[in-house]
């Protein structure tokens, strides 16, 4: 399964900064929300369009518009082209803008002689580092004489496949930026760019503006205390130049996107709400089998099985892993609707509760294990509606239990991102790929590109266990 041999050129390297003098210089502080993701590796999205012409064509007719359309967004989302400024112990750490400092975005463009046809094909698992060349790096820290590390934010790359594609690469620290937040930078973007790089309703429209004001959030428990003594533990972690420590596994490992049909995902929700009503002896206890929760009780099972499938067949079963032990499952819920304060949804920051799962092993391996899924999922979403923010709150302690446990599936994107909208002029994206999610342990779910109400849901895992996740899926689809 080793990925086709291509070359990658890079063509030029430039920064995009917004408009001179359209940003004063900025200091924004972070949150308790904010300050959990800084061990988190970047986001990194591809966004795969359609483009037939030349790479010389590209050049000269296509990325000057790209490029001032980048710049007329990131005087609105200027945090992207800021930097992260993170002292050391007692200090705090902050966003930093300068207008005179230089800040801006790295912009990447190479091109590539690979089968970009191949690169996104659905329902077949290929090299997870085919996609490897097209990710966005964000650059390397630096220290300052005065002991503070300076992280960048955002990094772009666009690649250009000759007369066939392009693929847009981007890659930003989650600590600036949630995903909600980070797509509508994305959107912003890619809509300015479609209108050659018209930013008129951007500057006329207020509610596509975001708002960076990040000290609209109460601590009425103290929350940011604890998120900082987490920072200065993350920071006093690093070694010179080389970053925090990780572990990066040398397992096999390919990708595989499926593609859930709106039918198929109507039967799931059908079949699993009656059986969720027949299990529970609460009559008043009506729980919303949506299509969120379908998908992801599907999923997490078939996580499940592939796994112990694999084990089993490679003779690596765990001796402590008996049926009383805890399975977690994650998604994080966006917190801009639920809180008791104003809070309007262009916030540009993280705004993220973890909506933790936990059910034992016995109770998700048995015949009714997708029932059992559904029905924890769907409570914690229930939950998550009123009091997500509490949850918030208290979930860096929920977090840590979790990642001890060994046995965690998390979540990554979220249809509501809607990034099949994403048209920078190309018409809308051929694939949407998040690489983040590369490390194994998480899948990512986007709506459908060509159907609404459908799904896709892209995971990595090694060959043998993908096999096992293929056949487990097709006998759930087959039963349903």
């Amino acid at each position: 399964m080793a990925a086709p041999s291509c070359t990658v050129n890079i063509v030029d390297t430039i920064h995009v900064s917004a408009p001179a003098g359209s940003v004063p210089t900025t200091t924004l502080p972070l949150n308790y929300l904010d300050l959990p993701w800084f061990p988190s590796v970047p986001m990194q999205s591809l966004f795969f369009y359609e483009f037939p012409h030349s790479t010389a064509h590209f050049m000269q007719k296509t990325l000057p518009v790209l490029k001032h359309s980048l710049s007329l967004t990131l005087q609105h989302f200027f945090p992207l082209a800021a930097k992260l400024m993170c002292p050391p112990p007692p200090l705090k750490p902050y966003i930093l803008y300068t207008d005179d400092g230089g800040d801006s975005v790295p912009l990447v463009v190479a091109e590539s002689t690979a089968d970009v046809n191949r690169l996104i094909a659905n329902n077949f698992p290929r090299d997870f580092k085919s996609l490897h060349p097209y990710v966005a790096e964000l650059p390397h820290s630096t220290m300052l004489s005065n002991g503070i590390r300076v992280l960048p934010v955002m990094a772009i790359k666009v690649t250009v496949f000759p007369n066939v594609g392009v693929c847009i690469g981007l890659a930003h620290n989650h600590v600036a930026a949630d995903g909600s937040a980070f797509m509508h930078f994305v959107r912003c973007w890619s809509s300015v760019c479609k209108s050659n790089g018209d930013s008129a309703f951007l500057d006329i429209d207020a509610s596509r503006r975001p708002v960076h004001n990040r000290d609209v959030f109460d601590d009425p428990n103290g929350c940011s205390n604890e998120a900082l003594r987490f920072y200065w533990h993350w920071i006093s972690s690093w070694r010179e130049n080389l970053g925090p420590t990780k572990e990066i596994s040398s397992a096999d490992k390919v990708r595989a996107t499926f593609v859930l049909t709106k039918d198929q995902i109507a039967k799931f929700k059908q079949q699993l709400a009656t059986q969720c009503k027949n299990k529970s002896s609460n009559d008043s206890e009506q729980l919303l089998i949506s299509t969120f929760v379908a998908t992801c009780s599907i999923m997490w099972i078939c996580m499940i099985k592939s796994e112990e499938n694999n084990q089993i067949s490679s003779n690596a079963r765990d001796d402590d892993d008996d049926d009383d032990t805890l399975y977690y499952f994650l998604f994080a819920v966006d917190c801009r609707s639920r809180t008791k304060f104003p809070l309007p949804v262009t916030y540009f920051g993280n705004c993220l509760a973890p909506g933790i799962i936990k059910a034992k092993k016995c109770d998700l391996m048995g015949s009714n294990g997708i029932v059992t899924a559904a029905e924890a999922i769907a409570k914690k979403v229930k939950v998550m509606e009123s009091g997500a923010l509490e949850e918030a709150q208290k979930g860096m302690a929920k977090l840590e239990e979790m990642f001890r446990s060994g046995h965690h599936v998390a979540v990554s994107g979220s249809p509501k991102f809607r990034v099949y909208d994403m048209d920078f002029g190309w018409g809308r994206p051929k694939k949407v790929e998040y690489i983040h999610i590369d490390d194994g342990g998480s899948l990512s779910i986007n709506d459908s590109r060509d159907e609404s109400g459908g799904m896709e849901v892209s995971l990595v895992l090694s060959k043998n266990q993908m096999d096992a996740f293929t056949s487990k899926l097709a006998e759930y689809l087959k039963a349903f």
